[in-house]
């Protein structure tokens, strides 16, 4: 079984408004005059590449300085300046290329390019900071044209300084007379105030398949969690076995076809038959029918020219206010739902033969695209949408424009090229998973996985941090692999299936904790998400502009009926994280973004006491960076932090927030030591003991400390933790409770949730949900009557487990399971420790944060591949992204 790659292109066209002044153009030339490196005489004819088109705008003309590549396959870079420091516009572009010369372009945007020489080898990264594709060319295709009101931002306070242009030349047989290449692209800007705001990013998905004999369906499918977005066209992708591709709205259970069309015809954007809006919990499903009749030999779902693979891709706009710059798709929908597709979606569309001949760009089938000229039916081209008629309809949409004409006049296999542009920012948008995989400890196979990937993504160095992994969308059974489980006693937990929470619409659950009265309380990240885009290098919060999330994000739910009892923390939080309420009844909570500590009354309109500063990434006494729990002594009041994703140290404050102490380190290479962390993610106290206990996320166990000391006491660790523990609690009475993190590939440990005894550290029970899986399990806690809850971060949810049968190991009358109020009741004994609650879970990594992966060879429509991939492996394909 390989990793199949099935991927949403998506790009953003938001709308936004804001009121700019500018600066003359003439001020323009000077500041470039001063930062303009000397080019080639060959490759500008005028010694001006800042043009004044007006008061308002102009012209930058950037191209290669003179350059003569000296082998096929090779990836140039180099910078240009923004020439002003005001916020502009790029509204247009026109590109200077020739397929002879040049496979494709990319245009990036970013503070700090990777190299100050007049131009490097891509290898060595694009941009130390973080970067934004603005364009990207390929195959001859005609310029770009923007719809009036359009365009990317950069300069000012949030956009890009710099310009790089990164050029791929493929084969350089063009380059046998050592003429010096001077390809590039001018651009306009202006500095008036701009009505939509374009940007481009994608959706990623996994999914798994056997491989393919004769007929398979690879079906994905996810739920949407954002604010409304209006499709307008589509784009499929296979290589030579793919027959149909079809993708559907699916709204209370009626599917509404968004495009399907055969990936054998030119894979061109088609516009949607009939506008499509998606909503708050519509499902996006997609279907891609393959068949391998006539075939000797057998052909995996993978990601090299040689495999197959699947790729449905969208078009849509939404409102700026609500715009996120990255979303993820993952398979959280009941497979099942594909029994109701509609039959359409399993016919085959009939394809002329000679229109096989170009529709891929693979190294067999080039020759042939060099060879035939593929004719379309009128109608056939009135579907067709290029580049400029995109932008066209989009105007349309928009209400912009009236002249839109759809149908082209140039040979459609032309334009069927053309999407490439679209394609290729996409493919330069995912992580390199080969730098992910070799920067991480006890990952092997390395030279497979090198070679599996898509050269073109080495050059994403810069683009995603490297503690980024997929999410795993295939779960080994309960209670396969060899793992250490034990079970004392008739203790045992199971799923209440009879639970209504998993219907709750809730953002990335991030934190769980039980309040004074054991109700369920929720902190959730409402329609803000963690993803790569959200932090730069320096691990400073990049999306400031979409101010404080405008839904309460701490949730009182029954915990019988999951019905909401009370709500709020609206406009407080930026990227909640941790969660624990003390003795008093307090919250306790962190904000990864904000790098701060909050303690809230329960009505958290406004903090009682705040730690950090806001927006500001630390290593000092006085900041955090990234912190990710908190808990609270019910004795001492004392207040300890782990200070996480960007530092690994354990901090203790006064009641009143003074610093008293901190320990901890980050892990050296080789086994980790005792003090040492990788992210110390969640922490559970057990006053019981005397002991604070941090679940060491990435060295996947438990570590226990002595209160008020810091001094390590023991390490908790099993084989069936697996490489990541996310969470960690402990119940009076000696239970602890953790769950762990996804399977890494060639794994059998699943995710799931132990049950501990405390004193021995033996796994008494573990547990998994029965309706569904895991998809990614960050936070637990557990009530008096052992009810345990579980916060899913990725699958938006919260699982209920209960206690199947008493525990002839331990007495209900000697004690209570609660990680929240009511907790640390021990008979009277304990009565004085009531009211202890904590919780935390895990950040996104998309980056010491979150994120994904990408593969294989470099010919022409591969870089479909790196859009989003799956590592295969021998038996089963792993991706991860850390939330």
């Amino acid at each position: 079984m390989a990793g199949l790659v099935n991927n949403l292109l998506i790009l953003f066209l938001v709308s936004q408004n804001n009121c700019l002044g500018f600066r003359g153009p003439l001020s323009v030339f000077k500041r470039y005059k001063d930062a303009t490196r000397s080019l080639s005489s060959e490759c500008l004819g005028s010694d001006r590449p800042v043009i004044s088109l007006g008061l308002s705008d102009f012209a930058l003309d950037i191209r290669m300085p003179g350059v003569t590549p000296k082998q096929s396959d090779t990836y140039l870079c180099m910078s240009v300046p923004l020439p002003v420091d005001d916020e502009a516009y790029v509204v247009d572009f026109k590109p200077h290329a020739s397929m002879d010369t040049v496979h494709h372009m990319l245009l990036f945007g970013c503070n700090e390019p990777s190299s100050t020489e007049n131009y490097w080898d891509c290898d060595e990264g694009t941009c130390k900071d973080k970067s934004n594709i603005l364009y990207a060319w390929a195959r001859n295709a005609p310029p770009t044209r923007l719809p009036k009101g359009v365009g990317f931002r950069v300069g000012g306070e949030t956009g890009g300084k710099f310009f790089v242009l990164q050029v791929h030349y493929g084969d350089i047989s063009a380059f046998r007379d050592k003429h010096k290449d001077c390809s590039g692209v001018t651009l306009h800007l202006t500095h008036q105030n701009v009505a939509f705001l374009c940007l481009v990013n994608n959706m990623f998905l996994c999914v798994y398949c056997h491989h393919i004999l004769t007929v398979v369906d690879a079906d994905i499918a996810c739920h949407y969690k954002r604010f409304p977005m209006h499709l307008f066209a589509y784009r499929v992708h296979t290589h030579r076995l793919g027959k149909v591709v079809s993708g559907y709205r699916v709204r209370n259970g009626q599917w509404t076809l968004i495009g399907r069309q055969s990936p054998q015809l030119p894979q061109a954007f088609y516009p949607v038959e009939h506008p499509v809006d998606v909503s708050y919990d519509d499902i996006l499903a997609a279907r891609c029918v393959f068949s391998g009749e006539g075939r000797t030999t057998e052909t995996h779902i993978g990601g090299t020219a040689n495999d197959e693979m699947c790729n449905f891709y969208i078009m849509y706009y939404m409102e700026a206010k609500h715009a996120v710059s990255y979303m993820t798709c993952t398979q959280n929908a009941n497979p099942e739902m594909f029994r109701n597709i509609p039959q359409e979606a399993n016919i085959p569309i009939p394809v002329k033969p000679d229109m096989l001949k170009m529709t891929h760009g693979h190294h067999e089938e080039i020759k042939d695209t060099d060879k035939s000229s593929l004719q379309l039916s009128k109608g056939e081209e009135e579907l067709i949408l290029d580049q400029g008629d995109f932008y066209s309809l989009l105007s349309k949409l928009l209400g912009e424009r009236e002249d839109v004409a759809h149908v082209h006049n140039q040979n459609p296999t032309e334009k069927a090229e053309t999407d490439l542009v679209a394609e290729i920012a996409n493919v330069v948008q995912k992580k390199d998973l080969a730098r992910e995989i070799t920067n991480h400890d006890e990952r092997d196979n390395t030279i497979l996985v090198r070679d599996r990937i898509h050269k073109f993504h080495r050059l994403e160095s810069t683009l995603r941090p490297p503690e980024s992994r997929h999410f795993s969308l295939q779960h080994p059974k309960h209670g396969e692999g060899s793992w250490d489980k034990e079970h004392t006693g008739d203790f045992h937990i199971e799923e209440a299936v009879e639970w209504p929470g998993l219907d709750l619409k809730l953002g990335q659950v991030s934190g769980l904790a039980l309040d004074l009265e054991n109700n369920l309380v929720v902190f959730h990240r409402g329609d803000h998400v963690w993803d790569e885009n959200s932090f730069d290098s320096k691990f400073v919060y990049q999306q400031r502009g979409l101010g404080p999330i405008e839904q309460n994000t701490i949730l009182v739910l029954n915990p019988s009926t999951a019905k909401l009892l009370h709500s709020t923390g609206k406009s407080l939080f930026y990227l909640p994280h941790g969660l624990s309420i003390d003795k008093n009844g307090n919250y306790w909570v962190t904000d990864v973004a904000l790098h701060q500590v909050f303690k809230l009354g329960a009505d958290a309109k406004e903090p009682l006491l705040t730690l950090g500063v806001a927006l500001q990434p630390g290593s000092d006494k006085n900041h955090f960076c990234q912190p990710t729990d908190v808990a609270v002594d019910p004795i001492t009041g004392s207040v300890y932090v782990s200070d996480g994703y960007c530092n690994s140290r354990i901090i203790q404050f006064s009641p009143n927030g003074l610093y008293i102490m901190q320990w901890g380190e980050e892990t050296s290479l080789g086994r980790a030591r005792p003090g040492q962390f990788r992210i110390p993610h969640s922490l559970a106290l057990i006053p019981d003991f005397s002991q604070l206990c941090v679940a060491d996320r990435e060295n996947g166990r438990i570590q226990c400390f002595r209160l008020g000391t810091g001094e390590f006491v023991r390490e908790i660790k099993h084989k069936s933790f697996g490489r990541e523990l996310f969470a960690v609690s402990y119940a009076p009475g000696g239970l602890l409770f953790a769950v762990n993190g996804m399977p890494y590939p060639g794994e059998a440990e699943p995710a799931q949730g132990f049950v501990m005894n405390f004193s021995t550290g033996e796994i008494i029970d573990t547990f998994i949900p029965l309706r569904k899986r895991f998809e990614m399990p960050h936070d637990v806690v557990a009530s008096e009557d052992k009810t345990v809850f579980v916060g899913d971060v990725h699958a938006r949810t919260v699982w209920k487990f209960a206690s199947t049968e008493k525990s002839k190991a331990y007495d209900k009358g000697f004690f209570s399971i609660g990680k929240g109020g009511g907790g640390l009741n021990l008979g009277n004994f304990f009565a004085s420790h009531k009211g202890y609650s904590r919780k935390g879970f895990d950040r996104l990594s998309t980056e010491g944060s979150d994120q994904e992966k990408d593969e294989d060879d470099g010919t022409d429509s591969e870089e479909e591949y790196s859009a989003s991939y799956c590592l295969p492996t021998a038996s089963t394909s792993v991706g991860r992204v850390h939330l």
